[in-house]
């Protein structure tokens, strides 16, 4: 199994990268995020590569990095996700977007995908959710957080404070996120407008 490629980049097609290594060309099929971040044809570049192999091809995907790659994997758990809506998950959320979402519950994000329609995204959700904090180091605290919000059992300041960052214009994801870490600093028993001060803070850092 082909793990990693480096070489030179010889040429670009819609969905994919091919690779010069010592003279041989692979084709590597790349999320358009990957495309967009490689550089130009004719200089070098480093892929972390996942295997496919089929009786009838061999097919390579390739990955800016080792994390992308295991979000890759992970993806393709979920029942419906095959490669093809992997990488169009991974088009549109980086690794860090896509463990915020899913620790979040923010299935309007991962439904902006290629192929994802509300239905999938929620089996994303729904699946990989409580495989975000050991897969990538996203805070159990935030997932318990939006757990409580969701099922509506979260204290009134911090639902009033995620509701207030809301209101500015700020993500959900990204409210109960700022929210998260301002509840570590605000002490025991904070005030709504406690929570929002520290949440802004967080969110202008």
């Amino acid at each position: 199994m082909i793990g990693k490629l480096k070489g030179i980049i010889d040429a670009y097609g819609e969905d994919f990268v091919v690779v010069d290594v010592q003279g041989v060309g692979y084709v590597v099929h790349c999320s358009s995020r990957t495309l967009q971040n490689l550089p130009p044809a004719g200089e070098a570049a480093s892929l972390s590569i996942e295997t496919h192999v089929r009786e009838d091809m061999i097919r390579l995907f390739g990955f800016r990095s080792d994390a992308e790659r295991e979000w890759f994997r992970l993806l393709q758990s979920v029942q419906g996700v095959g490669a093809k809506v992997a990488l169009g998950i991974l088009s549109v959320l980086d690794p860090g977007s896509l463990g915020t979402a899913l620790a979040t519950g923010d299935k309007a994000a991962v439904a902006r995908s290629p192929g994802v329609g509300p239905k999938l995204a929620q089996r994303i959700v729904s699946e990989l959710k409580d495989k975000v904090p050991a897969f990538s180091g996203i805070d159990p605290a935030l997932i318990r957080l939006s757990d409580s919000v969701e099922d509506r059992t979260a204290p009134l300041p911090v639902s009033d404070a995620i509701s207030a960052l809301v209101n500015l214009g700020y993500p959900q994801a990204q409210a109960s996120a700022a929210i998260a870490a301002a509840l570590k600093q605000a002490g025991e028993a904070p005030e709504a407008k406690t929570l929002i001060r520290l949440g802004l803070k967080e969110l202008a850092r």
